[in-house]
């Protein structure tokens, strides 16, 4: 666990595994570090003088052979929140990079659960009421339960309103969900594996999609069209008004 984690905020798997030698057994020469950790001397010495240059672990100048010793974990911490800081500043000029390249009528692709990540922050993006047809409650997600805490108040924030007509499944599958959109359902005999979201200026066709749960192989393909998107709200409309009233107060996807 604490190397797979470690890879992750681009340490090697080499730097990884030495890190947490040092952790366990405090100050040590390259030759033990090398038996403790599995991993042959010769490449050991590349990756302690990384994690020196990172400051995660320090030299210990003794003898014929110096030792190294880990610091204390929290600089971890430290490391992480600085990468944040220096992001933070260029995140203006990347998204308008961002949106420079973005020209209408193109057609883009997420996929999976970071996809769906992606898809959400288009919607807090774009902005405006969004309209569902086929919804889900794929928000459900449990995996991605504190991401969509932090799009909810965005979106109030936002003012974002949301319509969404239901698969009848939904019903059951997604019950403390139904709380973000005004909303309906579709009869039993309706229910399909898909759904299709109405943005200002684009829609997003979701398949292999359930209610309350993301597939890992789901696709959510973005047509950024607004005349497209113009067509499909009437029609959405035109759905809305033929399905039956229920409960007006639940969201979607």
């Amino acid at each position: 666990m604490i190397v797979e984690t470690l890879t992750e905020l681009n340490f090697s798997k080499n730097e990884a595994k030495i890190y947490e030698t040092l952790l366990i057994d405090g100050e040590l020469p390259v030759s033990k570090i090398a038996v403790r950790a599995g991993i042959n001397r010769r490449n050991v010495y590349d990756s302690v003088n990384r994690l020196v240059e990172k400051g995660v672990a320090f030299e210990i100048l003794q003898g014929a052979e110096n030792r190294y010793q880990a610091v204390d974990p929290r600089k971890l911490m430290e490391i992480v929140k600085e990468k944040e800081s220096k992001l933070e500043k260029i995140i203006p000029s990347l998204e308008s990079l961002y949106q420079g390249a973005r020209r209408d009528d193109s057609i883009y692709v997420y996929r999976g659960i970071e996809g769906w990540k992606n898809y959400m922050r288009e919607l807090l993006r774009v902005g405006g009421d969004i309209y569902t047809l086929g919804a889900k409650g794929a928000w459900g997600d449990k995996r991605i339960s504190s991401f969509y805490e932090q799009f909810e108040r965005e979106a109030k924030r936002k003012k974002i309103r949301f319509f969404a007509i239901f698969d009848h499944e939904a019903r059951h599958a997604i019950p403390s969900v139904l709380s973000m959109s005004s909303n309906k359902f579709f009869g039993p005999d309706l229910s399909t594996n898909s759904a299709i979201e109405i943005l200002e200026d684009r829609i997003i066709i979701f398949s292999s999609i359930r209610p309350g749960e993301i597939d890992e192989k789901a696709t959510y393909t973005v047509i950024a069209n607004k005349a497209i998107a113009d067509s499909m709200r009437t029609w959405f409309q035109i759905i809305w008004k033929a399905t039956p009233e229920e409960n007006k107060s639940g969201p979607k996807q």
